[in-house]
């Protein structure tokens, strides 16, 4: 007699691929950073990659509140078995990418130097910085697409395509950054604009195979039609879920920003160690963001068949899932920071190298909190209770971290290291207060959608693939 598998064997085939995913999307920001090190210039060059970071993360607000709405959305739909209405869903969120997309490009290429001078980036930092940004905004509905097809496949339980997909992109994208900003393989030397360049160029191959996969059929159920105007009542539920995502996004960077001004006013080169982190940061997150994502897209397929105890089970295992491999990344970017930092062709024994060891310091000693905090997160996400963690993120980060971060960064005089030790500790008031909500229980809504009446699976969704 056959068995299904364990919640956290489940969890863990799902989470897999996108854990590999997650650090090849991140390989990009990594691979942008490794190879301008090595310019000339490399510490001005350096400190533009970070203010650009932070101004490119500023602006992923609204798509992270589509592929956000779009997962709680569809694998709900998915997990009654009401395939038409996924597919409705994918053509619809893929319009409202388009759209947004096009208006993240304007808005970012209008406001980019405004910005960078809000953040503090000094004259010789604002020119190279810019030359990142323009070219990255330009080619927004790539990596925007991208995002929501492997959320979109996600919500019905296939994350090995992407990867796969994302795999190829990433090796044209080190092709084309080595050539373009080094000016290996016979093309011109472009420096920081060389980073953006190549990076959207492997991008829009990325996009561009992922919508033939998908026009073709090729994963049934998924069809990707062409609608011919956008469906009012879908724009508003994925709104009405992804709006608190997007705007807990919009606090998470008002965290990072807060940090970089502060850091902006000490010097730039603790900027500069900051971006450095930062790419640090983005990898070490990945394997319990993936296992976050892949609890809300099956909290989402269990709520959607009416199986309360079943996404009860499925953060039971992602906590522990979670914790075991934060704890496993924290050590191991603490035993080889160093080694991280000279991949960058940080000069060992400099003030740069000094502080941006601090920075991956600090952010190993908050990860095992921070892994556990993201389980829950995850459940919210997929009950479609975004808003529970707009609230948790707010008052984490409003009432304790940039305050902290102020008064231990310049008041107690403990300058950059401060600044970023308020970051970890603000998680333990994360974890506090989204234990707080689950223990409330009113995340616990069945039904196909978060707005309609519950109704039971016709037949039961297909094993993850």
């Amino acid at each position: 007699m056959s068995t299904s598998p364990s919640p956290i064997a489940k969890l863990t085939r799902l989470s897999l691929p996108v854990i590999g995913l997650n650090v090849l999307t991140v390989l990009t920001l990594a691979v942008d950073t490794a190879m301008v090190g090595r310019l000339p210039d490399a510490e001005p060059a350096l400190a533009a990659l970070g203010f650009a970071g932070q101004i490119a993360f500023l602006l992923l607000v609204a798509m992270i509140g589509v592929t956000v709405g779009a997962v709680a959305m569809i694998s709900r739909a998915y997990g009654a078995a009401d395939h038409e209405r996924v597919n409705h869903i994918l053509a619809q969120s893929t319009m409202l990418t388009v759209v947004v997309s096009a208006l993240v490009a304007v808005v970012g290429n209008l406001s980019a130097r405004p910005l960078l001078g809000l953040l503090g980036a000094s004259p010789e930092v604002v020119d190279p910085a810019l030359s990142y940004l323009r070219p990255l905004m330009a080619g927004t509905v790539f990596p925007y697409l991208i995002l929501l097809y492997a959320a979109v496949l996600r919500g019905i339980g296939i994350t090995r395509l992407p990867f796969f997909v994302a795999l190829g992109q990433n090796a044209l994208n080190i092709a084309l950054n080595y050539g373009l900003i080094l000016g290996g393989f016979g093309m011109p030397a472009l420096g920081v604009s060389g980073a953006a360049i190549g990076s959207v160029m492997s991008q829009a191959v990325g996009a561009a195979t992922l919508i033939w996969i998908l026009r073709a059929g090729k994963i049934p159920p998924l069809v990707l039609s062409r609608p011919r105007r956008i469906d009012g009542d879908v724009a508003r539920e994925l709104g009405r879920v992804g709006a608190p995502a997007a705007l807990d996004l919009v606090i998470v960077n008002a965290a990072f920003l807060s940090i970089v001004g502060m850091l902006g006013r000490i010097s730039d080169t603790a900027v500069a160690a900051h971006g450095i982190g930062l790419r640090v940061n983005a990898i070490a997150f990945v394997p319990a963001l993936g296992v976050a994502q892949a609890t809300a897209a099956l909290i989402g397929q269990a709520l959607g068949a009416g199986d309360v105890e079943g996404a009860r089970r499925t953060l039971r295992a992602s906590v522990w899932l979670s914790l075991g491999v934060s704890v496993l990344m924290a050590g191991a970017i603490v035993a080889f920071a160093g080694s991280i930092v000279g991949i960058v062709d940080v000069e060992p024994g400099t003030e740069l190298e000094s502080l941006a060891l601090t920075w991956i310091y600090t952010l190993g000693l908050g990860m095992p909190i921070t892994g556990v905090f993201m389980a829950y997160s995850g459940l919210l996400m997929g009950a479609g209770k975004t808003g529970i963690n707009l609230r948790i993120n707010a008052v984490a980060t409003f009432l304790f971290q940039i305050p902290a971060s102020f008064a231990l960064g310049f008041s107690m005089g403990m300058g950059a290291f401060g600044i970023w030790l308020a970051f970890p500790l603000a998680f333990i008031a994360k974890f506090a207060l989204a234990l707080v909500a689950y223990r409330r229980g009113t995340w616990a809504v069945t039904g196909v959608s978060v707005q309609g009446d519950p109704s039971p699976p016709s037949d039961p969704p297909a094993a993850e693939r």
